[in-house]
C-alpha cells in the first residue's frame, strides 16, 4: 500500500470531488453497543464528523488521539461518530482496539453501505457534514484543514438540504444463487462476462487486495500470509483451461495503477478488475480478503472457499 502521507490526502480529496456540496445521506446507524443514530434527525441541528477507519490501519491509530479529543470537546453542536470500514476486521478486534486506546465515542461497524455512500477510498477518511446537512469536507489527514472544516460546519445556519434517493444496490449473491448476467471491464480493457455467452465453464472469482501481503505483514500477519498463499495457489492452478478465472480487487487504497503494479510484480496471469465503488464486494457479501467463490458451468455459485483452509482452493478446483 502506498504511504498514507504521500497519497492519502490526494486520494481522499479526489473521492470527495463528487460529494462536497451535496446533501448527505439520511442513514440510520447502529453502533456496536446497540445505540441507533439517525443522521437525518441531526441535520439542521448539529454538524456531523464521521471518520472511516480500521484496526489494522497505522495512520488511523496515529490520528485517534485527535479524533477522541474532537469528540470529548464537541459540545452540543457537533456529533462525532467512528465508522469501522468492516474490511478484514471484526467486532472482536474493534472491541479490543477500543479498550486498548480508550475510545469513548460511538462506533459503527459498516456493512459497506456507508463506505459506498461516502465514496470510501482510504483509511482514515474523514467526512465533515455542515449543520445544513451538506457534505462540507472530505480528507485523510488530521490537520488544520480538517480543524477549519469542523469549525465552519458548526457555523452554517441554513435549512437542512434534502438528500437525494439512495443508490440502488444489486440483491446479494451467495452460495446457491446465480451469477449476475453482466460484463465487467477488465484492467487490460477487455470485458469479462460473469454469465451468459462464452461462460459455459466453471468460474472462480478471487477477491483480493493488492496491498494485503505487504501492508498487513506487520499489522495482520496471518491475513498477509493467507493472501500470499492464495495468490500462489491461483498462479499454480490457473493454467487449468477447464475453469475461468477472474481477480476482483478492492478499491480501498488501490487505483488502476496500483493494481497494474501488483499484477506485474507478481506475474499475475488471470484477468483483473478493480472494484472501485465496492459494489461487487457488497453484492457477493465479501468483507475479507482473500475470499474465493466458485460457480459451476451454469453460473450457479456452489462454494465459498475458506481462507483458513491452506489447501481449500486446490481441493475445490480438483473437485470441479
Amino acid at each position: 500500500m502506498a504511504r498514507p502521507e504521500e497519497t492519502g490526502q490526494q486520494r481522499a480529496v479526489a473521492a470527495g470531488r463528487g460529494l462536497v456540496g451535496t446533501a448527505a445521506p439520511r442513514a440510520v446507524l447502529t453502533t456496536i453497543d446497540g445505540e441507533r443514530i439517525d443522521l437525518g434527525s441531526l441535520y439542521g441541528k448539529k454538524a456531523v464528523y464521521l471518520k472511516f477507519w480500521a484496526t489494522w490501519c497505522t495512520p488511523c491509530r496515529e490520528q485517534m488521539p485527535h479524533f477522541e479529543h474532537v469528540y470529548q470537546s464537541a459540545g452540543t453542536d457537533l456529533a462525532v461518530i467512528a465508522i469501522d470500514v468492516g474490511f478484514n476486521d471484526s467486532l472482536d478486534e474493534v472491541q479490543k482496539y477500543r479498550r486498548k486506546l480508550g475510545i469513548t465515542m460511538p462506533i459503527v461497524f459498516d456493512d459497506g453501505s456507508l463506505g459506498s455512500a461516502f465514496n470510501l477510498r482510504v483509511t482514515p477518511q474523514s467526512i465533515v457534514i455542515g449543520r445544513d446537512g451538506r457534505i462540507l469536507y472530505v480528507g485523510h489527514l488530521a490537520d488544520e484543514h480538517l480543524d477549519a472544516a469542523l469549525l465552519a460546519a458548526r457555523e452554517i445556519k441554513s435549512a437542512p438540504a434534502v438528500a437525494g434517493p439512495a443508490r440502488a444496490e444489486t440483491a446479494p449473491i451467495g452460495v446457491g444463487d446465480s451469477l449476475p448476467a453482466q460484463s465487467l471491464a477488465m484492467l487490460d480493457g477487455s470485458s469479462f462476462a460473469l454469465k451468459g455467452s462464452g461462460a459455459a465453464r466453471p468460474t472462480v472469482l478471487v477477491f483480493l487486495s493488492p496491498w494485503c501481503e505487504s501492508y498487513l505483514a506487520t499489522t495482520r500477519p496471518a491475513i498477509s500470509a493467507s493472501c500470499r498463499r492464495t495468490r500462489e495457489q491461483v498462479s499454480e492452478l490457473s493454467g487449468n483451461q477447464r475453469v475461468r478465472w477472474i481477480g476482483i480487487a478492492s478499491g480501498l487504497w488501490a487505483s488502476p495503477d496500483d493494481l497494474r503494479e501488483y499484477q506485474t510484480e507478481n506475474k499475475i496471469r488471470i484477468p483483473l478488475t478493480l472494484d472501485e465503488s465496492g459494489k461487487l464486494f457488497r453484492t457477493f457479501r465479501v468483507t475479507d480478503v482473500p475470499t474465493v467463490l466458485i460457480a459451476d458451468s451454469n453460473g450457479k455459485v456452489i462454494q465459498r472457499v475458506n481462507s483458513d483452509d491452506p489447501d481449500g482452493l486446490r481441493k475445490a478446483i480438483v473437485g470441479l
